[in-house]
């Protein structure tokens, strides 16, 4: 078993460094950054801002029914629900919708490809397939998810400011006193910091179980499966370190 784990570790780092070479053409390479960049955001938006509006509406309504005291000023309910949404449900949870979402479908790709022998093909050519088709995609989620994520935290806190409007659990005006009180950069810059880097795991590691690939359609559910499950174990192992080492 461990065995067979750091034999898997060992061919990720030797996958990373042929995807991590120099471009043939970097008019290509471009071309499909836009493509991929396209695609992971506009095609991922619609289901983020979906599920922030939820997720802060339901953090929201749960922060005012347990902190409702008239020792606790109301501005509190806002003040608690901007932090959790900002530091980690939408930085965490977002991304690990991500993953099922963005992952699978790159897994998909690759190991579609791999299967129809496509990237044998390029390999023929004297092409780095590695390098050809996964920097792109790693590159644009670098720089979409992180900018998801930042639409998330806005439709987060829209929709607990949609809550409070219907529910009357507190006032519109305390609820903007409170997300906006004591709000510190540094806090947005650790958000930031993790979704970057589960940005990274989700799309080297959805990559590189599709890149691996051995067989047909079976094996390539069993990638898919495989992807989306270690690259949520690892943003959920990321998720602690990075919290020790930054707060």
């Amino acid at each position: 078993m461990l065995t067979r784990l750091l034999c898997i570790i060992g061919e990720y780092f030797m996958f990373l460094g042929r995807v991590f070479s120099r471009p043939d053409k970097w008019r290509e390479f471009f071309k499909k950054l836009i493509f991929e960049m396209d695609a992971m955001g506009v095609g991922s938006l619609l289901i983020v801002s979906i599920v922030s509006i939820t997720m802060g509406s339901v953090i929201t309504t749960q922060t005012a029914l347990q902190i409702e005291s008239n020792w606790i000023p109301s501005w509190t309910v806002g003040f608690t629900a901007r932090t959790s949404i900002v530091m980690e449900l939408c930085p965490t949870i977002i991304s690990l919708l991500l993953v099922g979402n963005l992952g699978s479908r790159i897994t998909s790709e690759i190991g579609s490809m791999r299967v129809t022998e496509q990237i044998d093909a390029l390999e023929v050519m004297g092409i780095n397939s590695a390098s050809y088709l996964i920097l792109p995609k790693i590159i644009a989620s670098l720089i979409v998810n992180p900018i998801l994520i930042i639409i998330s935290i806005f439709f987060a806190l829209s929709g607990g400011y949609i809550t409070v409007l219907v529910t009357g659990v507190i006032s519109g005006y305390d609820y903007i006193d409170g997300i906006t009180s004591f709000f510190r950069m540094y806090d947005l810059y650790y958000a930031l910091t993790k979704t970057t880097v589960f940005a990274f795991v989700i799309s080297s590691v959805s990559s590189f179980y599709g890149y691996r690939i051995e067989g047909g359609a079976l094996e390539l559910g069993k990638a898919n499966t495989q992807g989306i499950v270690v690259a949520s174990f690892i943003i959920l192992v990321l998720n602690l370190v990075i919290t020790q080492i930054m707060l």
